[in-house]
């Protein structure tokens, strides 16, 4: 049973007894009415129903209370007035009427001569918090749009009781007249979407997706199913019908939208921390790959060891496997962001230089100041590298100094985990099977210098990169 008809059934509890069900021309998109021909006793009707327009289009005639019958022509403009003035009230309005007919099967041809009996007024009022919701939405970036079939008065009702500022009205006949091209600017200005057809809805969502916008789009009918495909995030619920739950990306197991808000701000949050640490990957292998490569050029024997190399990745990605955890500043969730594959450049090349000059620093002191021998300098090159590394995250992840934007508990916890075990390892057993030898102090002096200068030298330049490039 669809909603109509179980409305129908639940506002009255009609005697059917005796009635019997010959024929159904079921509804469609075109004709936007359905028709059933049914029997009693020796009697036989076709009861139709559908929107107003098209039931008035296939009448030619209207009962009146008194049981009276009179030409439609003198009533059509009266009734449509009626209707407007229903529909301004937020009740959707249909039509019914009936004719009688003498076999047992019938096709939407006989949709003909029928009588007007009357309305059917539903009202299906907006979900309670929805206002709210909708504000904290737009509070986020987020342009709410409203796409329905329902008549233009129905929707401006809607719109006013959901509190949406100043609509900007298209049906779907206007939208017939436009072209792809001229859609494309005409949906950016229009915030209500009236009358119009399932096909026409995946035309407005294709237009929207043209125009640079990213499109979300909520739905739960099986004339929703096209533009729930066609959206970047389709979402429907659990009550919807299977073909929308089949389309949509996204189904909500609850009934209160405020899940909309709250997953537009976790989906920033994991996108926030997601390009953290695209950022820290790209610019940190990018400097390791420019230091390594420029070491090989002038040493008579490798910086790193394979086995070395692979233990300060380990160590290095043990702060970045938290980033999932960090808090996110305030402005990358109430701002809509994307990725920049332009912006990630200038961000690796400036850090990742950044980096492998604080390198050449560093093999600088070790080979002019301390004299370092092979097995020295490559353990004072791991300890600077991944220290250094490890602390540069809690800099870079936010444009915001760390005294403003403080870091995650468990991203903390993972950095000093790292900078200790990096510290300790030269000093245990597994040095010589690494590669290492314990370092005297002024050598881990000279190098801890080294990473504080890096660490307070990375803030200046994340301030100065960040004025320079916008993000």
């Amino acid at each position: 049973v669809n909603p109509i008809d179980e409305a129908i059934c639940q506002h009255n509890k009609f005697d059917i007894s005796g009635y019997q069900k010959l024929d159904e021309v079921p509804y469609d998109f075109i004709r936007k009415r359905l028709s059933i021909l049914f029997k009693k006793e020796n009697t036989h009707l076709i009861i139709t129903k559908g929107s107003l327009k098209t039931i008035l289009d296939v009448c030619s005639s209207v009962e009146t209370g008194s049981g009276k019958t009179i030409d439609i022509a003198q009533q059509r403009q009266k009734l449509q007035q009626q209707a407007e003035e229903l529909g301004s009230k937020g009740f959707r309005v249909l039509g019914v009427a009936y004719r009688n007919f003498d076999t047992d099967h019938f096709s939407k041809n006989d949709e003909v001569n029928m009588t007007f009996l009357g309305y059917l007024t539903l009202y299906d009022p907006p979900k309670a918090g929805i206002a709210d919701t909708l504000k904290e939405l737009q509070l986020l970036g987020v342009t709410p749009k409203m796409i329905t079939g329902d008549s233009r008065a129905v929707a401006m009702s809607i719109i006013q009781q959901v509190g949406l500022p100043e609509p900007k009205v298209l049906t779907g006949a206007e939208l017939q007249q436009l072209n792809d091209e001229a859609l494309m600017h005409r949906v950016q200005e229009t915030n209500v979407f009236a009358e119009v057809e399932p096909n026409q809805k995946e035309r407005i969502i294709i237009a929207l997706k043209k125009a640079g916008n990213v499109v979300g789009y909520l739905g739960d009918g099986i004339n929703d199913a096209s533009a729930l495909h066609a959206a970047d995030v389709g979402i429907s619920v659990d009550s919807a019908v299977d073909v929308a739950k089949e389309a949509a990306d996204i189904v909500l197991m609850q009934k209160d939208l405020n899940v909309l808000v709250l997953g537009v701000k976790e989906g920033r949050i994991t996108f926030a921390n997601t390009l953290k640490y695209v950022f820290m990957a790209t610019s940190a292998n990018f400097g390791g790959m420019f230091s390594m490569a420029g070491a090989s050029l002038f040493l008579p024997f490798l910086p790193l060891l394979p086995k070395q190399i692979l233990l300060n990745n380990l160590l290095t990605d043990l702060p970045e496997m938290t980033i999932a955890t960090d808090r996110v500043d305030k402005e990358l969730v109430s701002k809509p962001h994307r990725m920049d594959i332009n912006f990630i450049r200038k961000f690796m090349l400036v850090f990742g230089m950044l980096s492998a000059v604080f390198d050449y620093l560093t093999f600088g002191a070790l080979l002019l100041l301390l004299h370092a021998q092979p097995v020295q300098f490559r353990t004072g090159w791991f300890l600077e590298s991944v220290i250094s590394s490890a602390l540069v995250v809690l800099v870079v992840r936010s444009r915001e100094s760390i005294r403003k934007s403080k870091p995650g508990k468990y991203l903390v916890r993972a950095t000093l985990a790292s900078v200790v075990v990096t510290l300790i390892i030269p000093y245990t057993p597994l040095a010589g099977l690494l590669g290492f030898q314990a370092l005297p102090l002024g050598f881990v002096l000279v190098l801890m210098a080294i990473v504080a200068l890096y660490v307070i030298a990375a803030e200046g330049v994340k301030r100065v990169f960040y004025n320079w490039v916008k993000f």
